[in-house]
């Protein structure tokens, strides 16, 4: 087991809760899921802390008692040179130990389909049968013919990839979908904790990190329908000016008509506002404290008709409410003759460069997960492996020369802010991403009311050990509410075979960042709350408004704890072939038969939750190749 010795210091384990002694073993499994690289860190640094502890008592903390610990722990939160190494301990041992006190008996767990009072035979249970998905035609790699052909490849099962070939097939063409990740039911995700699906789900189990200063963490999914599998259901349509600027500025002319694309996208997914019975405290919260300062908010419009409120969507949603796309968009697809291999990397776009006319793309390279190769042959090439992955996969294929590829990267840098109530809040308890608050959306900043399943959100948490622990145990009086920043491209994706994603955070974006936490805080205590949890471990909690002024003038966005989402921009499309990889109307340039139709073809921040802006970007991608073609 990883450092059982820390994990009981860190949570101030004295043996009275059976669900403690767990939390290692959960610890294992979480790190297991991330990258070599990722563990190594965590695991150097908590080395690090049991050789501090072993040098300060002359014992490693596994050998100490519960008091002992304490006092170690009471040392290292007093030099603040170690709080960054404290923190990065932090994190997954909370998500361990999230799930673990869950899973306790007699504890209350997240509602699926309705309250649950006390607890099931079986943990994570539903109080109703799950629906059947629709059906999808899926074919694992290593039961596929080593040599075949089809009319059209779409690389990615996720909103752009998804929509593309639901066009090429219904359009007559022989269409095949591959996914580097597995097929996932709505079924399975309810028989499973959160924590277990979370390490399935994403790339890299969730630790997915853009090097810079400061780190961002950048989640992203690797499922049969992509990132839609795991993301919060919240969908923004594109702003006009966003649009306008994109055609005007950068000759995006996939722009035009792109609010009738916006409005199939909608109708596709269901979208409508979240009514107000299924919110959820912390979305309520959210817009009491907004109506009392007089701010503009509303529940989202989210793809997710029936939602029950089980707060998991970000795992896979359990009770199938929320329509991604391998429930929406995949089904028709497949219905229309499209086939999904699961599993199958692909390692190169093959291109003849001896066709009259140029170079042109002749099929796909595949590598299976049991190491077999197979070899697609195709005219028409979708790239819609994502903004992170698709400029890799174009300089393995000889077609990453272009400049532009890998650059203009814009991720949405993002932060959370807690609030204690003097209530029981239980945001578990809800839609996870309910409310949006917009009043400083047109300064670039657009704050949600988002809460996660037990131990995902508990980063906001300060202190270390007993601190630490009753912040944990009255988790349920706390609200959170989240704010992304509209970035500019300040990221690039570089790597071939392995993704390196370097991040360098614009000052004019770390302004708007602290102006987020301020923002956060201030609907926070207008809400009613007693106190403010910013995440700084220099300046973790305020109990005014006055207060939290005084200590974000102490700080800076770098000392935040920062994620960010929808990454977008790396292989965008626009009218200057000096700077944009892709033509105005997304084809890459430089071969024929290429398509990019995922989030790396937009040339700018979206400014919003960006799945409608991608599966429009790649209707129209895909409508205008047919439009030229057949």
């Amino acid at each position: 087991m990883t450092a059982p010795g820390l994990v009981a210091a860190l949570l101030a384990d004295d043996g009275s809760h059976p669900w403690t002694a767990k939390v290692p073993r959960r610890l294992d499994a979480v790190l297991a899921s991330m990258p070599a690289p990722a563990r190594a860190g965590i695991r150097s640094a908590a080395a690090a802390v049991d050789a501090y502890a072993l040098a300060r008592t002359g014992r490693r903390l596994a050998a100490l008692s519960p008091g002992e610990r304490e006092d170690v722990m009471a040392a290292l939160g007093a030099r603040t040179a170690l709080a960054p190494l404290l923190d990065l301990l932090k994190v997954p041992v909370l998500l361990a130990a999230g799930t673990e006190r869950m899973l306790e008996p007699g504890v209350r767990e997240p509602p699926v389909g309705g309250p649950l009072e006390g607890r099931s035979a079986t943990p994570l249970a539903l109080s109703f049968a799950p629906p059947d998905d629709p059906p999808l035609d899926c074919v694992p790699a290593e039961d596929w013919p080593a040599r075949t052909t089809a009319d059209a490849v779409v690389i990615g099962s996720g909103a752009g990839g998804a929509t593309a070939a639901r066009t090429l097939a219904r359009a007559g063409l022989r269409t095949l979908v591959l996914e580097e990740g597995h097929h996932h039911t709505t079924a399975s995700f309810g028989r499973r904790a959160p924590l277990d699906r979370f390490a399935e789900l994403y790339r890299d189990g969730g630790a997915t990190v853009a090097v810079g200063r400061p780190p961002l963490l950048l989640p992203t999914g690797r499922a049969v329908g992509g990132t839609t599998v795991v993301n919060s259901g919240t969908c923004y349509r594109t702003p006009d000016h966003v649009l306008d600027r994109w055609r005007a500025t950068f000759g995006f002319g996939l722009a035009e008509g792109f609010p009738d694309l916006l409005d199939e996208a909608e109708r596709t997914l269901r979208v409508a506002t979240q009514p107000l019975d299924v919110l959820g405290n912390n979305g309520l919260l959210a817009l009491a404290g907004a109506e009392r300062l007089g701010w503009r908010a509303a529940p989202l419009r989210r793809n997710a008709p029936g939602c029950k409120g089980s707060c998991q969507c970000v795992v896979g949603c359990p009770t199938g409410a929320k329509q991604s796309v391998q429930l929406s968009v995949l089904p028709d697809a497949c219905a229309a003759g499209a086939r999904i291999v699961t599993g199958a990397r692909v390692r190169a776009i093959l291109v003849d460069s001896d066709r009259p006319g140029g170079p042109a793309v002749a099929g796909v390279r595949v590598r299976s997960a049991d190491g077999g190769e197979l070899e697609i042959l195709a005219p028409l090439v979708v790239v819609a492996a994502g903004a992170l992955q698709s400029p890799p996969l174009l300089r393995r294929s000889g077609l990453g020369s272009h400049p532009g590829v890998g650059r203009n990267l814009s991720v949405h840098p993002a932060t959370s802010v807690a609030g204690r109530f003097p209530q029981q809040v239980t945001a578990w308890e809800g839609v996870l991403q309910s409310a949006g608050i917009e009043e400083l959306h047109s300064e670039g900043v657009l704050i949600e009311a988002t809460a996660t399943p037990p131990g995902m959100g508990s980063f906001v948490l300060p202190g270390l050990g007993r601190e630490l622990r009753r912040e944990f145990d009255d988790a349920g009086r706390l609200a959170t509410l989240g704010a992304m920043i509209a970035d500019r491209p300040s990221g690039r994706v570089r790597g071939r075979d392995r993704t390196l994603i370097q991040y360098a955070l614009d000052p004019r974006d770390a302004g708007r960042l602290m102006t987020a936490v301020r923002a956060m805080g201030q609907l926070l205590f207008a809400a009613g709350a007693e106190e403010v949890l910013t995440g700084v471990p220099t300046a973790p909690r305020a109990r005014s408004l006055t207060e939290l002024d005084l200590l974000l003038g102490e700080v800076n966005a770098r000392q935040l704890h920062l994620s960010a989402f929808h990454p977008t921009g790396t292989v965008a499309a626009g009218g200057d072939a000096q700077r944009f990889p892709a033509d105005g109307e997304g084809r890459l340039r430089g071969v024929r038969g290429v398509l990019i139709a995922d989030g790396s073809v937009l040339p700018g921040c979206p400014e919003v939750n960006p799945q409608l802006s991608i599966m429009a970007a790649a209707l129209a991608v895909t409508e205008r190749h047919l439009s030229h073609t057949l």
